[in-house]
C-alpha cells in the first residue's frame, strides 16, 4: 500500500529527454541528429540554453530546434526546458530527499508485494527504452578480443563492475576490474590507451573520481561504455556508448536491480556472440577450478 504522501514518487516515472532522444534516433533527419548530438554531448546543460543558443551549438536554425522538441512530444520549448529542470532536481536526489515508496505499508506481505512491483517496473521500463543500436555497439566492442576490457565504478556501483567483470573473465581473455579506488592503479594509468575498452558504472549521485578516471582513459584513446541512470552521468558527454537503467526503489536508496539486469543482458549477448569459444573457455575454467585441491 503506497501512502498518499508518496503518491508522486509511486507513479511510474516519465521518460527523460535522453530516453526520448534514444528512442527517436533511428528516425531523425540530418538536422535533427545534429541537435540530438549537441544535447547528449552536453546533457542536460545544452537544453537549458535559449533556442538560439542550442541552435548555434548544433549548427541549425532556431525554428528547427523548436520543431524538434515538439516532435519529441513536448508542447513547446518552455515545456522541454521544464522537463530538463525537473531532471536536474532528480539528479541531485539523495537518501535524505527520497521518500520511501512503501512507507505506509504495514504488513510484511504488503512490503514484499510493493517492492516486487517497483523492481518489475524498473526492469520493464529499462528494456523498453533500450536502444538496440547502442546495445549492439556495446557488444561489438566487448567481443573484439583485440581490446582489453577494464570495468570500474563508484562507491556502490563498483559492486556492479565486479559482478560484470567476473563474468567477462570467464567468457574471454584480457579483462580486469579496476581497484575500488578510482585512479589507485598506477599501472592502469600508464598502460591504458587505444587498445582498451572501459566499462564504467556510474549512478546518481555521480562520483567525481570515477568520472575523472573515465575522462582520463578517454583522453588516452580508450573506448568508453557507460552504464548509468536515465539522468546520465557526466561520463555520457564523452562516452562512445551510453546504456541507461531505471534506479527506482521501494526504499530511499537507489536500486541496482535494473542496472544488474542490463549487465546480465550484456553478458548473455556476449556469450551468444562469442559462441563456441566462450563455451569452451567456461568449460575449461570450470575444469581447472574443479581440479585444484587445497592442502
Amino acid at each position: 500500500m503506497v501512502g498518499q504522501g508518496d503518491a508522486d514518487r509511486g507513479r511510474e516515472p516519465e521518460a527523460t529527454v535522453a530516453d526520448r532522444l534514444r528512442r527517436a534516433q533511428d528516425t531523425l533527419s540530418p538536422a535533427e541528429r545534429k541537435i540530438a548530438r549537441a544535447l547528449l554531448g552536453h546533457y542536460p546543460v545544452a537544453g537549458l540554453e535559449s533556442t538560439s543558443g542550442l541552435a548555434a551549438r548544433a549548427g541549425v536554425s532556431a525554428p528547427t530546434v523548436v520543431r524538434f522538441v515538439v516532435r519529441l512530444g513536448f508542447g513547446g520549448y518552455r515545456e522541454f526546458q521544464q522537463s530538463l529542470r525537473d531532471e536536474v532536481q532528480e539528479r541531485r536526489a539523495s537518501p535524505l530527499t527520497l521518500a520511501p515508496m512503501i512507507a505506509d505499508a504495514s504488513r510484511t506481505s504488503e512490503l514484499a508485494e510493493a517492492a516486487a512491483k517497483v523492481g518489475r517496473t524498473a526492469v520493464t521500463q529499462t528494456f523498453e527504452a533500450l536502444s538496440e543500436k547502442d546495445f549492439d555497439q556495446a557488444i561489438a566492442l566487448l567481443s573484439d578480443q583485440t581490446h582489453r576490457i577494464t570495468s570500474f565504478g563508484g562507491r556502490f556501483s563498483h559492486t556492479l563492475a565486479q559482478y560484470f567483470g567476473l563474468h567477462l573473465r570467464l567468457l574471454r581473455p584480457g579483462t580486469t576490474v579496476h581497484t575500488q579506488l578510482p585512479g589507485g592503479d598506477s599501472g592502469f594509468l600508464v598502460d591504458v590507451g587505444h587498445q582498451d575498452v572501459c566499462v564504467v558504472f556510474d549512478l546518481r549521485r555521480y562520483q567525481r573520481d570515477t568520472v575523472e578516471l573515465a575522462r582520463y582513459a578517454h583522453g588516452r584513446g580508450a573506448k568508453i561504455v557507460l552504464i548509468t541512470d536515465p539522468w546520465l552521468s557526466p561520463v555520457a558527454e564523452f562516452a562512445d556508448v551510453v546504456l541507461s537503467a531505471r534506479v527506482e526503489a521501494p526504499s530511499p536508496f537507489d536500486s541496482i536491480v535494473a542496472p544488474t539486469a542490463l549487465a546480465e543482458a550484456l553478458i548473455a549477448a556476449l556469450y551468444a556472440r562469442l559462441g563456441t569459444a566462450a563455451a569452451r573457455r567456461v568449460r575449461e575454467a570450470d575444469e581447472a577450478a574443479t581440479g585444484l585441491t587445497v592442502e
